[in-house]
Formats: C-alpha cells, sequence, structure tokens
C-alpha cells in the first residue's frame, strides 16, 4: 500500500471513541499545550482527549477521515489536540435521521457511500450488529465496523484489534 487511494479508510467518531463519557482511572487526560488552540473552546470535555492517541492513529497508516456530528469542527477543536493534520470530513445530509432498515446506524449508508469501494474501518460507539449485516452484504471491499467502550474511549485493545484486522486485510 502506498497512496492514499489504496490504504483503507479510518472513519473516526468524537463523542466516545476520543472523548470518553466516563472517567478512567490512571488514564491522564489533559489538553496539548503549544498546539495553537485555545485550552477549551467552550467545551470542557474536550480536557479528556488522550495526546497519545493521535500518534498512535496516524502509525496506522490509514486514511483518516472525521465521522462524526462535529463536522469540520473536529479539524478545529480536536485535531491539534491530537497532533493530528486537517482531515477530511464526511458530510452528512440535511435529511436527519436515515428512514430505513430499524436499528441501522444513520452514518451507515453514507459512510459505505464515502468509501466507494475502499476497505475502511469505522471507528465508533454506536455500531450495532444491524450495521455489520447491512455494511457485508453492501459493500464488496473489507471492512472493520469497530465499537469503542464508550465509557473508556479507545484502549490499547482497540488499537490491538485495528492493527491485527489491518495487518490481515492489507499486508504490507
Amino acid at each position: 500500500m502506498t497512496s492514499a487511494a489504496e490504504r483503507p479508510i479510518l472513519f473516526l467518531d468524537v463523542d466516545g471513541p476520543l472523548i470518553p463519557f466516563g472517567s478512567s482511572p490512571g488514564r491522564i487526560h489533559a489538553a496539548v499545550s503549544g498546539s495553537g488552540a485555545p485550552v477549551d473552546q467552550g467545551n470542557p470535555l474536550l480536557e479528556r482527549l488522550d495526546p497519545a492517541v493521535g500518534p498512535r492513529l496516524v502509525a496506522l497508516g490509514c486514511q483518516l477521515v472525521w465521522a462524526t456530528t462535529w463536522m469540520e469542527d473536529a479539524n478545529e477543536a480536536v485535531a491539534p489536540r491530537l497532533g493530528l493534520p486537517r482531515l477530511p470530513v464526511v458530510e452528512w445530509p440535511d435529511t436527519g435521521a436515515d428512514e430505513g432498515l430499524r436499528g441501522l446506524h444513520w452514518k451507515t449508508r453514507h459512510l459505505v457511500e464515502w468509501a466507494d469501494h475502499r476497505p475502511f474501518i469505522w471507528v465508533d460507539d454506536e455500531i450495532s450488529a444491524m450495521d455489520r449485516l447491512w455494511v457485508a452484504a453492501q459493500h464488496p471491499e473489507p471492512s472493520l465496523l469497530h465499537r469503542v467502550d464508550p465509557s473508556k474511549g479507545l484502549s490499547d485493545a482497540d488499537f490491538v484489534a485495528i492493527t491485527g484486522w489491518l495487518r490481515a486485510t492489507a499486508p504490507s
């Protein structure tokens, strides 16, 4: 895998995977200093971002893409704190909730369209069995729909699972 078009896409949600909802004893959440971004930008939960996650995401070698309701705000408030560059953003339709199969997440169809027949990983805290079934039936390329525990955020175990999938799916 050498070009961005050949690398798997990694769709990233913010709330839950990057900003955990619960407190994690022993895990220090600190804002990145010197990033040029204000410390809180009006959202005290940004302090829960773990700056060590950014380099780990980059090291995966995927094309990172925001798949979050934060939209472009993820580039303004989250990316600098994680040491990430500006990332592409999935634009969600203005129609509101996706009307379709019961139990299918409203993001699912849009992410498959955005992937456009490329392998992808979707990291979110709201992925269900219905999403996995639908993607398996509708997306011909390999995909990993990886649900993160929203009380903990991305953990070592999550990175092990993602790395294992990448090695098995797209060996270098």
